[in-house]
This record gives structure tokens, C-alpha cells and sequence, in this order.
């Protein structure tokens, strides 16, 4: 496949394209956890261990410029504000899913064990 260029960045094939949208350590466990209900940004927090608070932030900043997950604000004191996800967001789900699945494959098979 030829190389491509979007937004400004050259990519070299479409796994490259797709892990820059839904690739790292925290984009997947944030659709994962969005795939069953709406979340405020403290429900995610406590809910994803280690992330930190930028960390978070610029990740859903990402996910949503990506169109993978939704930010609703609402007008009240003080402010509120949940994400949830698109149905953009739910296709990647399965990929996720597998991914997940594999991770959990080789940690067995490395006789990592995991909760």
C-alpha cells in the first residue's frame, strides 16, 4: 500500500493509521470502560488505575477530536460533564476485544497471572 499522508502526518500503512487513533497504554481501556455506560471524568479516573489526570484529559481530548467518544456538558453549578461512546467508538470495540484477548494468551502462556 502506498504511504498517505493525514492531517499533516505520514503514515505507512493502515495499522500505523489505526493504532495512532486507538493505540497506547490508556485510549483502549477508556473506549473499553465506555462501551457499557457514561462516564464523569472522576468515574474514569478512579476507575482506570495509574492515569493521571493530564494524562486522562488529553486522551479523551484525542478520542473525541477522533469522533471515538462524545462530551456532554452541562449547565449547572457546578459543572458537569460525562463522556460516552460513539458508534464510531463501538467499532473498535471488537478489535479491542481481540487484542485483549491475545494479551491475555500470552500472559498465560508467560505464566503471568492476572486477576
Amino acid at each position: 500500500m502506498p504511504d498517505f499522508i493525514y492531517n499533516n502526518k505520514i503514515y505507512y500503512n493502515p495499522v500505523e493509521f489505526a493504532m495512532d487513533r486507538i493505540g497506547g497504554t490508556w485510549k483502549m481501556p477508556i473506549l473499553w470502560r465506555l462501551q457499557r455506560k457514561v462516564f464523569r471524568f472522576g468515574e474514569l479516573k478512579k476507575d482506570i488505575p495509574h492515569i493521571t489526570d493530564k494524562m486522562l484529559t488529553s486522551q479523551l481530548r484525542q478520542l473525541e477530536a477522533e469522533g471515538f467518544i462524545h462530551r456532554e456538558v452541562y449547565a449547572v453549578v457546578p459543572p458537569k460533564v460525562e463522556y460516552s461512546i460513539t458508534e464510531k467508538g463501538m467499532t473498535a470495540i471488537p478489535i479491542i476485544e481481540t487484542i485483549r484477548n491475545y494479551g491475555l494468551e500470552l500472559m498465560e502462556k508467560e505464566g503471568i497471572k492476572h486477576k
